[in-house]
Parts: C-alpha cells; sequence; structure tokens
C-alpha cells in the first residue's frame, strides 16, 4: 500500500513530463518495490503473465489457511499472512517485470541467484491466447502502455496479438530463454510445469510445499486441490470471495465469462483460436 502511495505521489509531481519519461520514472519505482520484496523473501515465485500464478498463489494461501486456522479469504500478497502467523514464509509472487529497470541487470537473473526461486511455466502458445484476453477484458490502460501492449482500443485478433514483438510468443519465448541460460546459476531452483500442476495437482503442490521448507500431509494437499479446482474458483471470483484483495480475483464484467481471472486453465487451448496454418 505504501509503495503505491509513493508512486501516486511521484506521479502527481512528474505528471506534465512526457510519457516516456513517465513510464521510465514508473518502472523503475515498481522494480524498486520488487526489489525491496526480493530481498525479504524466503521464496520467490516467477512466472510469466497468465502461466497459472493465481492458481497457484490460491493453493499456497489454502494451504496456509489449513495450517494456520486462517479464514477462507485469506490470500497471499506479500506479508499479509505472515503478519497473522510468524510461521508463515514470506513468498514473493512476481512476474520479473520491473525489477531490472531498478537494478540494471536485464541482460542476466542475478539479483535471483542467492534466493529460493519456483519458476513457473507453461506452453507459450496458451500463454499468449491468455494473455490476449487478460489485455482486452482486464488490463488498465495505463498498464497496458507501462508494458508496450497494443493501444487501449485496438481492434486486432488472437493470432495478431500472439504474433506481436513486444508482448506475444518472440516476448514469452525471449523470457523463458533467458531464465533456462540462467537456471544453473541460481542456487536453489525449482522449475514447476503448470501442465504438470494440471496433470496431478497434488503431487506438483506437494514439491512445491516441500521446497519452499513447509511441507504438507496427503490431507492436506487433497483438500488445496479440491479448494483450488477450476469450478471452486470460477465460484469464488463469482461471490468476490477475495475481494479484499486487490483485483486479483475479480471479474472484469460478471457478465462476460472472458473477463474473469479464472477463465479456462485448459492445456492447449490455443487450438481452440488458432488453425493449423
Amino acid at each position: 500500500m505504501l509503495a503505491k502511495i509513493i508512486r501516486l505521489l511521484v506521479w502527481g509531481a512528474v505528471f506534465f513530463l512526457p510519457e516516456h519519461k513517465r513510464i521510465a520514472i514508473d518502472r523503475r519505482l515498481r522494480g524498486r518495490e520488487e526489489f525491496r520484496k526480493l530481498q525479504k523473501s524466503d521464496c520467490v515465485i516467477v512466472s510469466y503473465g497468465k502461466s497459472g500464478r493465481t492458481w497457484l498463489r490460491v493453493m499456497l494461501s489454502r494451504f496456509y489457511q489449513l495450517k494456520h486456522g486462517l479464514p477462507d479469504n485469506s490470500l497471499i500478497a506479500f506479508d499479509n499472512l505472515q503478519a497473522k502467523n510468524r510461521d508463515i514464509p514470506l513468498i514473493f509472487f512476481s512476474h520479473d517485470n520491473y525489477l531490472k529497470d531498478f537494478t540494471g541487470n536485464a541482460d542476466s537473473k542475478k539479483d535471483y541467484y542467492q534466493k529460493k526461486v519456483v519458476l513457473l511455466v507453461r506452453d507459450p502458445r496458451d500463454v499468449a491466447v491468455s494473455q490476449y484476453f487478460q489485455w482486452k477484458h482486464r488490463m488498465h490502460p495505463w498498464k497496458k502502455r507501462l508494458n508496450k501492449y497494443p493501444a487501449h482500443d485496438s481492434d486486432i485478433s488472437e493470432y495478431e496479438f500472439a504474433m506481436d514483438q513486444n508482448v506475444g510468443l518472440p516476448k514469452i519465448v525471449e523470457f523463458l530463454n533467458l531464465w533456462a541460460d540462467e537456471a544453473g546459476k541460481i542456487d536453489q531452483l525449482l522449475v514447476v510445469r503448470y501442465e504438470d500442476m494440471r496433470r496431478d495437482t497434488a503431487k506438483v503442490l506437494t514439491q512445491i510445499l516441500d521446497f519452499i521448507g513447509t511441507p504438507a500431509t496427503p490431507e492436506e494437499a487433497q483438500d488445496v486441490v479440491n479448494f483450488s479446482s477450476m469450478e471452486n474458483m470460477k465460484k469464488m471470483e463469482e461471490k468476490r470471495t477475495f475481494r479484499f484483495s486487490g483485483s486479483r480475483m475479480v471479474p472484469g464484467d460478471r457478465k462476460n465469462p472472458d473477463s474473469y481471472k479464472v477463465r479456462r486453465g485448459k492445456v492447449g487451448g490455443f487450438s481452440d483460436y488458432f488453425d493449423e496454418d
């Protein structure tokens, strides 16, 4: 909250600057906040946007709800759950968007070398399609300019979006390739495939919790799986169960299923939007 207030104050001070300078300042401020959280964190979960992070966030939140008797609407932001119980680790969720604007480490993952990192990856084609719907129905206009997305009112297809150099497949593959190149330099790294989480959720969740250092019993893991099913997550989003945790699990338009954070989650769903050519 404090970081957002600071950004708003700075925004007011630089409002009359050219947009490219405002963007650079905003990205640096966001990067500074990411750096602060990274330094404090016990574990960082990194993913390109729309790779299953919200699903994993709900699963981990549910586990700590069970473990420490927290309310069902407790959703990990950063340190909010640890404020209720010191045994809950500080988990920093990041799309690795802005850190480099503060540290200058754009061509390496040096900032993460000494951290415990869970890297969540997904088929880039599915990521691109899911990103399209995020951009079209949920994303704030300023966020689009901040990250070089197509203009707010652009009329483009899923395919055109997926081929965009700044936000489509080229960008997603570039992100994944840099992480692949740097993986061997990170002291503690667990790579998790979204497709594996879909195939055997309890098994992969157990691996993640073991890696974090807060192991789950089989019974706890199964409860988490049930709680975080696509059907239940859609119901929770409709009911705005996590409304006190910002817009993460709130639909853009209740009447439009494509505006929901929990949309389909289908493995290979990109094929429903692209033909074989």
